[in-house]
């Protein structure tokens, strides 16, 4: 047996997850589709139809926007904003912190299919901060855009205060350049401002927001902006192959997660927050940040990754608690950076065996 079949044997046999919402089947997915689509609904068709269009118009009432338009990725709506606002400001530069999505997970899309480029704004050993205005003010070019991650995953979450939201998004319209939010996971937020989605969007020309990350849904996002803006996105969407004959799976499960999910942000930060305070002081645990400012959070483990990863599968056989044991690099030498995200799974889990399960992993992993 191999390590990746030991690990998917171990993973479907457990019966919880320590992140996110719990292990879900295909055939799990298809039957919640079946409970909740109703029997007199109708399909969409090339993106219209009442059920994708009932879900446009409610994203767009509760991030405050004129309209909004579903994408089968998000990938897709970062580029087709970043497009119609270069054109509009007449110029193809986007300032944008250097660990953005764009670059570290889209291959560079904005850069190799739309001409676009990017400003560079900060550099190590700083990237591991949100920018701020400061940054903003020490470019020696005008952006034709200013994209903001709210909040930054690569950086564990970090958000900019509100004052730095406020400052930086100013600064952008003094230049003349348009605002995109990188929204992904803009829901996780509400809880850190304890301002409406509306109010934070405000700012923000447009915003894109996922339906599968925390809300849970199947696939897909929406881009949300002013009507002109939108009813070119839709131009746009169908130009980059987006115009799907069918998406009603994906706004179906969309629109549950929204319903769902959206009322439990506020438990998910506090659930983190405990989690951070419960694993404070344990030796060989650095948490950024510290603490959280959503309901995700990076952990620095001190140990060496293979051993994580074979104490993670044994821990997780034994006590029957799935952990994912996928690092990416530390800026901290001889640690290894674990991303956790509290989801409906973790609610379950009582915070101080969360804690003793973490400090047993790393325990197990330096024996």
């Amino acid at each position: 047996m191999t390590d990746q079949d030991r690990a998917t044997r171990i993973r479907l046999a457990c019966e919880r997850t320590l992140t996110h919402h719990g292990q879900v089947t295909p055939r799990q997915a298809i039957e919640r589709l079946l409970e909740d689509i109703p029997p007199e609904m109708e399909t969409d068709t090339y993106g219209a139809g009442d059920a994708i269009e009932k879900l446009e118009a409610q994203t767009a009432e509760i991030l405050g926007k004129e309209a909004a338009i579903f994408m089968p990725s998000g990938t897709m709506a970062q580029q087709v904003a970043l497009r119609i606002w270069s054109e509009r400001s007449g110029r193809n530069t986007v300032a944008m912190h250097p660990l953005n999505h764009l670059d570290n997970h889209e291959n560079f899309a904005y850069q190799r299919l739309h001409g676009l480029q990017s400003i560079a704004l900060i550099k190590p050993p700083e990237i591991e901060r949100p920018l701020t205005v400061a940054d903003l003010r020490a470019t020696a070019q005008a952006p034709g855009m200013l994209l903001l991650e709210l909040p930054q995953r690569e950086i564990g979450g970090q958000l900019p205060t509100w004052e730095e939201l406020v400052g930086m998004t100013s600064w952008a319209r003094s230049q003349g350049a348009r605002v995109h939010m990188d929204g992904a996971r803009l829901w996780e937020c509400q809880p850190f401002y304890g301002r409406s989605y509306a109010e934070i969007c405000a700012l923000f020309d447009s915003v894109y927001v996922s339906f599968y990350k925390i809300i849970g849904g199947i696939a897909g996002a929406a881009l949300a902006g002013p009507k002109d803006f939108i009813e070119e996105a839709n131009v746009w969407r169908h130009m980059h192959g987006g115009r799907l004959i069918r998406m009603f799976p994906m706004v179906i499960s969309a629109q549950r997660g929204l319903d769902e999910r959206l009322p439990k942000m506020a438990a998910y930060h506090e659930k983190a927050v405990e989690i951070a305070a419960a694993l404070d002081g344990i030796e060989g645990v650095e948490i950024v940040p510290n603490p959280p400012h959503t309901n995700m959070m990076h952990l620095f483990l001190r140990a060496d990754g293979d051993r994580l990863v074979e104490a993670a599968l044994d821990i997780s056989e034994e006590r029957g608690i799935w952990l994912n044991s996928r690092f990416a690099a530390s800026p901290i030498p001889a640690y290894r950076r674990w991303e956790v995200t509290v989801g409906d799974s973790t609610l379950e889990i009582p915070t101080d065996d969360i804690a003793n399960l973490i400090a047993d992993w790393l325990a197990a992993a330096n024996s």
